[in-house]
This record gives structure tokens, sequence and C-alpha cells, in this order.
């Protein structure tokens, strides 16, 4: 099936190298494009694309108040967002992932990791550009106690090898290779570790995995 997909950017150059990128691909159509935060927003919420792909710095509105209002907690039929953005600061990746984003993309990280991104979100997974994945977790979980965030149950072996996996930012099927199981056992334990760990997505699952990391890595 294909992956509809909206492209909000102020740039219109910008717009049209990534819909390029993205149309290249068999898998993947862009059925909308936004000038500005407040016209994507009105057009995801038309269209319900299967993924929107946001800038940091728009008019109006700019992406993590899109992504808010999108994806956001509270939201009660949430799209998937994925932020891209030229801008590698650690408060935007931290704003976007708390306001409900499936993914933080560097522009500059190249086609292959934007597409890896779009098709990630689509398929419920959170991709983060691997050159802030682990800075962007050190700091996203600094100012957490980790009492506050200890699982309300226990985590099985297995449990945690999937979560700390994410936490290193392995995507699904990444799990599955790494530990030699099937796809759908890997969605299985994170449906598990959610309800246990008491978050709602797999950024906040990474979080925890960093939080109670062992002293050598998550």
């Amino acid at each position: 099936m294909t992956i509809r997909v909206l492209l909000a950017d102020d740039q219109s150059m910008v717009r049209r190298g990534l819909r390029l990128i993205l149309e290249d691909q068999p898998d993947i159509s862009v059925v909308a494009e936004a000038a500005d935060g407040a016209e994507a927003v009105f057009l995801a919420r038309r269209l319900r694309p299967d993924v929107c792909l946001v800038d940091v710095r728009m008019p109006r509105l700019n992406g993590i108040e899109v992504t808010r209002l999108l994806a956001g907690p509270g939201v009660a039929d949430p799209l998937r967002v994925v932020v891209v953005t030229t801008f590698d600061l650690d408060e935007y990746v931290h704003d976007a992932l708390r306001g409900g984003a499936a993914g933080f993309v560097l522009k500059d990280a190249g086609p292959v990791l934007l597409v890896e991104a779009v098709r990630a979100a689509d398929a419920g997974d959170a991709l983060v550009s691997p050159s802030v994945t682990q800075r962007l977790l050190r700091r996203f979980t600094a100012a957490a106690a980790p009492s506050a965030r200890g699982p309300g149950r226990p985590l099985s072996e297995r449990e945690t090898e999937v979560a700390r996996a994410i936490a290193r930012g392995l995507t699904n099927h990444e799990i599955a290779a790494e530990l030699f199981i099937s796809l759908s056992t890997v969605k299985g334990h994170i449906s598990g570790i959610l309800p246990k760990l008491g978050v709602r997505n797999r950024v906040e699952i990474a979080a925890w995995a960093w939080e109670n990391r062992e002293p050598d890595g998550p």
C-alpha cells in the first residue's frame, strides 16, 4: 500500500526537494504541501495523511506546535508526525518528541534516512537521526527522577532487551534481526512494555531504558 505524506515547510525549494526524494520511492506518495504551520494543521486534519513531515521553523505555527496539535497528548485520533529540520538543537528534539512526534530527522542526514523515517512512522516506529539519538536520550532523561519512572510491573528479560534496543535507536525490523525473533513478536513485546511502564510511545520507552541503564549502556 502507498504511504500518503504531507509536507510542511515554508521554503518551496525544500518542499520540492523532499517531494522528489519521497516520490522516487514506489510506496510513497506526497498528497499535499503546506507553506506554514496553520495550513499544515488544516490540511492534515482534512486529508488524514499517513505521515506528516513538518519543519520546525514555520510562520503562524511552528513545527512543535503543529506536532502537539496533530499528535500530542489528548489528541483523540493522532496523526504520525516526523519533524525534519536543519536545526540540531536539543530543545527542539525534546519538545518535538514530548509533543508526540514519531521521529526527528536532520535535513542533512540524507535521502535514505528520510525515507526510512517515513516508513518507520507509518509502521508505528520512531526514528531519530543517529547523530542526535544518544545525546538526546541522555538529556531527555537527565531531569527525571528514576524512582518516578520505574515500571508499575517489572519487565521480563526479553522485554528489557527490547527496551534497551529501542534506546539504541533500532527499528522493529532491526530488533527482530538482532534478537532472532519475528517482527510480530517484537511488536507484541512493545505492546506489553507500554502499559507496564505507563508510557505512550517508544520514545518514552527509550527514556525509561536510559534512566534505568546499566553502567555500560542502555
